[in-house]
């Protein structure tokens, strides 16, 4: 991915990058940081795990968990906008001591309904809902706090690391949740003998309490804050609009949109239509194809972390360079008929995702000023969270017409188009995330 070079100075990035690891991890606040992280992704997944069995044992009807999912996603997409800019009035360590406090309350409240048997389904929605809506301040909270704690130059390293790590417990937590649910719940209908399920919910509620605690061991830097007078709906407003106005950050969400919309409707919508129609295994070979992106993805954030000045010149050739294999990846995938197939076509690509996720998180967190980090990154995270059902919802749509493997072509098509367009007509493809001579570590990487 990077230009040759000679032994001595690829001897001397090796030296530096190794370096930078070891001060990372000699930083307390990160080493807080990782370790709350950690206990609390883990946490995460025991939930994701144990709700919906939960409500389908209470009513075993699919719609049923269909709207308990929604109403946990819904106040998340409304309302991130908002939590960015209480996160910028009152700081990310705040917020996101607030919001794991919350956490461990809720679900503590109900591992207790489960494991009195009192729990009934409205419990369960009301408690979605609140989940949601905690998640709205969480999400842009977490997102700007490494900024606010760690130097620059560490950014990419610590972000490589937090993000595999995620990766890592999306890949393990289930296995383990279920181990748990099952070891300690009966099958039969009802909740009778849940006892497991209401375990999974305690050891989430708890993992919340613990990172609270580590949190607050982690020490930010002295930055400003959104004036107190100034209204939460006018704050993001100026957020947006400063976003706007800088040409490079703009393009770069615009085009990062339209990549989301036709990477996301294929992998969701027609992935398990491909599954289950042309390759052996049905079930059991999507989720090998989705565990192996995203061994891919854990793969790439590792490396981008472990190495991160490794660019195809600059950042956003980068990006387009990886959009394009991606582009490529897709016009032959709906043709697949075994899974060793898929997956030999997904885990590359996962690691290429996976490495460019981390290097643009990072930019955004030094491009932006500091005072509205958690604003910038809720308008990042809901470009993606509000696309993330329109293109389930055109996916499906056009599956009605025409089949998983002419989807993936089109969509593929689609992706080397905006590239090229990309690599044409935007400033993308001079994006650059090294620093210039003389540049504080804030300034705009461009």
């Amino acid at each position: 991915m990077k230009p040759a070079a000679t032994a001595p100075a690829r001897a001397t990035a090796t030296d530096a990058a190794k370096d930078a690891r070891r001060a990372l991890f000699a930083n307390a606040n990160f080493r807080w940081l990782l370790g709350g992280g950690a206990l609390s992704m883990l946490g995460d997944q025991f939930t994701l795990i144990a709700l919906p069995w939960l409500v389908l044992k209470l009513s075993n009807d699919p719609l049923e968990l269909g709207l308990v999912l929604a109403i946990v996603g819904l106040p998340r997409a409304l309302f991130i906008l908002i939590g960015g800019a209480i996160v910028d009035r009152y700081s990310p360590k705040t917020v996101l001591m607030w919001t794991k406090l919350l956490n461990a309350s809720l679900l503590g409240l109900l591992a207790l309904l489960v494991w009195t048997s009192a729990v009934q389904l409205w419990m369960v929605y009301s408690l979605a809902l609140a989940i949601g809506l905690v998640t709205a301040f969480s999400f842009p909270a977490g997102s700007s706090i490494l900024p606010k704690t760690l130097p620059a130059e560490a950014l990419q390293t610590a972000n490589g690391t937090l993000m595999a790590l995620r990766q890592l417990t999306a890949l393990l937590g289930p296995l383990m949740a279920g181990l748990l649910i099952a070891s300690f719940s009966e099958q039969a209908a009802g909740l009778a003998n849940a006892q497991g399920l209401g375990l999974a919910f305690a050891l989430d509620a708890a993992s919340f309490a613990i990172s609270a605690w580590t949190l607050s061991k982690v020490r930010p830097f002295e930055s400003a804050q959104l004036a107190d007078q100034q209204s939460v709906l006018g704050a993001v407003a100026e957020a947006m609009r400063l976003m706007w106005a800088d040409r490079e950050l703009r393009t770069l969400c615009l085009y990062f949109a339209a990549i989301a919309f036709f990477v996301g409707g294929p992998i969701q919508v027609a992935l398990p239509v491909l599954a289950s129609t042309q390759v052996a295994g049905g079930a059991a070979a999507l989720g090998l194809l989705l565990a192996g992106h995203g061994v891919g993805s854990l793969i790439g954030m590792l490396v981008a972390g472990m190495r991160p000045t490794w660019r195809l010149g600059t950042l956003g050739l980068t990006v387009l360079a990886i959009d394009g294999v991606a582009g490529l990846v897709f016009l032959p995938f709906g043709h697949i008929t075994a899974v060793w197939q898929g997956l030999a076509l997904l885990a590359p690509l996962g690691a290429l995702a996976g490495f460019v996720q981390v290097a643009v998180f990072t930019w955004m967190q030094k491009r932006v000023p500091p005072a509205m980090l958690g604003r910038a990154m809720s308008v990042f995270m809901f470009i993606f969270m509000g696309l993330a059902p329109l293109a389930a919802a055109a996916a499906g749509a056009a599956l009605r017409l025409i089949s998983p493997a002419a989807l993936f072509t089109a969509c593929g098509m689609a992706l080397l188009l905006i590239v090229l367009l990309g690599l044409t007509v935007t400033p993308i493809r001079r994006i650059n995330d090294r620093p210039a001579a003389g540049s504080g570590a804030g300034a705009a990487l461009v």
